[in-house]
């Protein structure tokens, strides 16, 4: 058993190496860039290169199944459209390793025909609607919480909150402080440097660009 884990373990090192890896050859961008919030910064994360490619996807997916292994979730997450490209591919893992955890998505405005949904996909009911909400990056956090609204709207609990890139701009700060559990598989700080482990707290500098997402 002990052997096992071990190398469970040094798998999991190495997949987030690679996850490393590839996001850097991939998703980032260096320069000066106006972000979403009208703010400057001196880099930009392009997630969706990332989830959107075959290696990078699935070792994401692995990745953030293993950070639900242990956790009771009926569903799994978020606000378009870095939640969307994410999901269903953690869904498949899920298939893959003899567990079932459904996507759904969150609208970033309701649907103004048809059903008029806010959230495509499945979204589990009753007193067992526990789900964990994904997005592939967070700076200021309000993608994040504004899924966490809108489920927690529909009677669901979050009990997990996972993204792929923590800019450490307040807004893994602010989820925490809310009382989430929160997880970031990978770190990039001010000038945007990533590493597998967070960086700590002296390190961390202040960037512009902060609410980017």
């Amino acid at each position: 058993m002990v052997a096992c884990q071990g190398r469970r373990e040094v798998g999991k090192e190495q997949r987030r190496e690679r996850i490393k890896t590839l996001i850097e050859k991939l998703a980032m961008r260096y320069g000066d860039f106006v972000l979403s919030s009208g703010q400057k910064s001196k880099y930009y994360f392009d997630g969706k290169m990332a989830t959107t490619d075959p290696e990078a996807a699935t070792l994401i997916a692995e990745e953030i199944f293993e950070a639900l292994r242990n956790v009771d979730v009926k569903a799994v997450g978020g606000l378009t459209i870095g939640a969307a490209l994410m999901a269903p591919a953690i869904s498949l893992i899920g298939r893959r390793e003899g567990r079932l955890i459904p996507a759904f998505v969150v609208r970033d405005q309701r649907k103004e025909h048809g059903t008029k949904k806010f959230i495509e996909g499945y979204l589990p009911k009753g007193p067992e609607a526990k789900v964990a909400i994904i997005d592939d990056v967070i700076t200021g956090g309000g993608s994040v919480l504004k899924a966490i609204d809108k489920v927690e709207e529909e009677g669901c609990e979050v009990v997990k909150v996972i993204v792929l890139l923590d800019r450490h701009q307040g807004g893994s700060e602010e989820v925490r402080r809310r009382g989430y559990d929160f997880v970031a598989i990978l770190h990039a700080d001010s000038m945007g440097r990533v590493t597998v482990d967070e960086p700590s707290t002296n390190s961390r500098r202040t960037a512009q660009g902060v609410l980017s997402s």
